[in-house]
């Protein structure tokens, strides 16, 4: 007897893909599933994927969006505002920030999250940008340290501002080689 679902039986390799406006409730959904502390209006993700829509993908299992990574040039010790909008990017951007990389539980275990980090190192260098930084929260910096991210000193205006992301947040910057 013939399956009538063409994917039954077939092993969908999950895979990163730039995202589409259409993908936006997707990524504001699993943003709330998952970050529930620290919520951001479906409209800052636009954002995001206007200005910079090479660092905006999703990761994809057939029709099925299991993840998303958000980064977009930047200023190394600066961290974006959480929940409010960028307006521009600067012009002097001296790393690609990534903004927050998700991969759902049933994802996870595959190296997914290193996929997208070894895909954004290539579009920074592309970009002759030689760093990557990002803010480590809910206790995932040893995750972070194995694809080369180190945590930074914070002085007083870092630490306000990591004030805003939990506890345990860290800054930290991967400095890219050629």
């Amino acid at each position: 007897m013939k399956s009538s679902s063409p994917d039954k039986g077939k092993t969908v390799n999950p895979h990163w893909r730039q995202a589409l406006p259409s993908d936006l409730p997707a990524i504001a959904a699993i943003a709330a599933q998952i970050h529930p502390e620290l919520p951001e209006r479906p409209e800052v993700f636009a954002e995001k994927q206007r200005l910079y829509p090479g660092g905006c993908r999703v990761l994809v299992a057939g029709d099925a969006v299991g993840g998303y990574g958000l980064a977009h040039p930047w200023k190394l010790n600066r961290i974006p505002p959480l929940d409010d909008f960028l307006r521009d990017l600067p012009d002097d951007a001296d790393c690609l920030y990534v903004h927050d990389v998700v991969v759902l539980p049933k994802f996870r275990g595959r190296r997914i999250a290193g996929a997208y980090v070894t895909d954004i190192a290539a579009l920074a260098r592309a970009a002759d940008i030689n760093s990557l930084a990002l803010v480590s929260v809910y206790g995932t910096q040893s995750m972070w340290e194995r694809f080369g991210f180190r945590a930074v000193a914070s002085d007083a205006a870092l630490r306000d501002k990591l004030a805003g992301y939990g506890e345990s947040a860290t800054y930290m910057v991967c400095r890219l080689t050629a």
